[in-house]
């Protein structure tokens, strides 16, 4: 497993400018509670799943199953 930053730079410049507006709660979400802090609840749940591979919810991480040094 591996958690990367979304490849696309533009989609990490816009989500990180979000993120300092709102203090580091998750620029995607109305709330502003701890489970939206950045990295959110709901991606940190996502991590622990052996099963999930993608973008949390605002595309600034992304979670791969495999590392980089795998083959095929």
């Amino acid at each position: 497993m591996k958690i990367t930053l979304n490849p696309n730079e533009e989609v990490v410049k816009v989500v990180k400018e979000g993120l300092e507006r709102t203090g580091g709660y998750c620029p995607c979400r109305r709330e502003q509670t701890p489970d939206t802090k950045c990295m959110c609840k709901e991606f940190r749940d996502q991590i622990k799943d052996p099963e999930f591979e993608g973008f949390c919810h605002c595309m600034l991480y992304y979670k791969s199953l495999k590392e980089e040094n795998e083959n095929g």
